[in-house]
């Protein structure tokens, strides 16, 4: 008698070696997405909260301790002598206006250079031009920062190259100081503006812009009412590097800031010379707020999206 199919597959199956290790654990993350996903992001999360918020909650604990004046040791005991000392010294204010003012500034003069540059590369260059665009905008990146840097100290100084160009209209440079501490950090941080408001461009429509056009509106109206809004989101995107970067910055200060000080500055000097490290964690816990508001008032307007 012929034996059926069902049993002969049955038989064939009995006689198969059963599936090892590796099979079994392909099968199970094959059947659990959950699973594969979680054991894909768990080593990035570890050292996300090992590396990273661990350093900021070590931060925050530090800033509520002190130093103890004689020994300079750290005293490891709640305390809130290093923010009364923040809020009642009139120069610790003074230093985290003008290092706001300087983020802000940086900001706003990344946004007006940027911006044109990001529409001209996202609007009006022809396509096969566009790669090369972008590497001439992240070409800057690759140059280390400390040369970037002191190369904008030679040119800033007096009978520097910017004192030369400006000389033939009667004009100075503007020296060490803030000024200067604004046009490098600009320099600087200009390709994170860039390169968030060109990709929003990019992805525009042409077919908005021309429908516009077609019902009567003038390229102002049209870049006010449909190209803003659209974009809005990415200059936001742009912003939160910019402003992020320059506020905490200390060495563009040290380097062409003059007498300038900012809150890099005071966590640098009181790490370094001053060693004492709660209050410096104190001073640092004041970018660190300032970003978390900005980035609230951010993810209003989706911009985390764009990052």
């Amino acid at each position: 008698m012929t034996a059926s199919p069902a049993a002969s597959t049955a038989g064939e199956a009995a006689d198969r070696p059963a599936p090892g290790p590796r099979r079994r654990a392909a099968a199970l993350l094959h059947r659990r997405p959950a699973l594969r996903l979680s054991l894909l992001l768990s080593a990035p999360l570890a050292w996300l909260v090992v590396a990273y918020l661990g350093a900021l909650a070590a931060i925050f604990v530090t800033a509520f301790w002190s130093t103890d004046t004689f020994t300079g040791e750290v005293v490891r005991q709640f305390t809130l002598a290093n923010f009364q000392d923040l809020w009642h010294e009139p120069v610790y204010r003074t230093i985290a206006l003008r290092s706001l003012g300087v983020a802000a500034a940086v900001t706003a003069v990344d946004t007006a250079i940027g911006f044109p540059m990001a529409l001209y590369m996202a609007k009006v260059a022809k396509p096969r031009y566009r790669p090369y665009l972008v590497i001439a905008i992240l070409a800057p990146l690759w140059a280390a920062y400390l040369v970037k840097a002191y190369a904008w100290r030679v040119m800033l100084s007096n009978g520097g190259l910017v004192d030369e160009a400006l000389k033939p209209f009667g004009l100075s440079g503007p020296g060490y100081g803030l000024t200067a501490t604004i046009i490098v950090l600009a320099y600087l941080w200009l390709p994170y503006m860039i390169l968030p408001v060109y990709t929003g461009l990019e992805r525009l429509p042409d077919s908005l812009l021309d429908a516009s056009g077609d019902l009567g509106a003038r390229p102002w109206r049209t870049f006010r009412s449909v190209m803003l809004p659209m974009v809005f989101p990415s200059l936001v995107a742009g912003s939160i590097f910019t402003f992020s970067l320059s506020l905490g910055d200390y060495i563009s200060v040290k380097i062409v800031g003059g007498r300038s000080q900012l809150l890099g500055n005071v966590v640098y000097d009181n790490i370094g010379a001053a060693n004492n490290l709660p209050f410096a964690a104190a001073v640092a816990t004041i970018p660190v707020v300032v970003m978390l508001g900005y980035l609230a008032a951010a993810r209003r307007t989706g911009a985390l999206r764009e990052l």
